[in-house]
């Protein structure tokens, strides 16, 4: 069990560690930036229930409603809320980076419980395959929203467009991401790995966005 354990979240926790130490102009103590990451893998929680309920009762069903409603927006919009309202309300952003930290942080915590669950599951051989596919996702998806939040937090004048983006993006990201995985089913990787290089080009661009706002 602790092998699962520990295959199921060191890939989170080696992204958030890359994440937080590539934050050269920030002062955000990691202790914070920590809970943030709690807080993530906990929400899943509640996740899962509304999903299972969802589900039982026979509600989005059709492979668009699962892919864009049951997975996307319900999961991106239960981690926005929390970020949105116990980050983004609460703490002071010094920098455009914090955004992207604390989301990656959030988002890869939930992840990680999300790994852990699938793993007991399904045995710990597919770890590999989960780093690749849905942690990595989840760390975009993080980064995507928290730059949308940053630029909120720090651009006041245009703070409505900002924050309406960093829940939409995800959405709209994590209900294509998932759209793939149901419609094409066993041939999904000819539809995945060309989006994924494409998430992971957005991402870099959002972190080189805020490095320059910052310089």
């Amino acid at each position: 069990m602790f092998g699962i354990v520990t295959a199921a979240i060191a890939p989170s926790m080696a992204m958030l560690s890359y994440f937080y130490i590539k934050n050269e102009y920030g002062t955000t103590p990691f202790g914070l930036v920590f809970r943030v990451f709690l807080v993530g893998a906990l929400v899943m929680f509640p996740v899962m229930v509304l999903q299972y309920a969802f589900t039982t009762e026979g509600f989005f069903q059709g492979p668009i409603y699962r892919a864009f409603i049951l997975y996307g927006f319900v999961e991106e919009f239960f981690k926005w809320f929390l970020l949105y309202f116990f980050v983004f309300k609460q703490i002071e952003f010094s920098r455009h980076y914090d955004g992207i930290i604390f989301g990656v942080a959030l988002s890869l915590g939930f992840a990680s419980m999300e790994n852990v669950l699938y793993l007991v599951a399904n045995g710990v051989e597919t770890a590999i395959g989960r780093a690749l596919l849905p942690v990595s996702s989840h760390a975009i998806f993080g980064i995507i929203m928290g730059y949308y939040l940053g630029r909120g937090k720090l651009e006041p004048m245009m703070r409505r467009r900002w924050v309406v983006f960093s829940l939409l993006f995800p959405v709209v990201l994590h209900g294509v991401y998932d759209s793939i995985l149901i419609v094409m089913n066993s041939y999904f990787l000819y539809g995945m790995i060309p989006f994924m290089f494409m998430l992971w080009w957005l991402a870099i661009k959002k972190v080189k966005l805020a490095y320059q706002f910052d310089r």
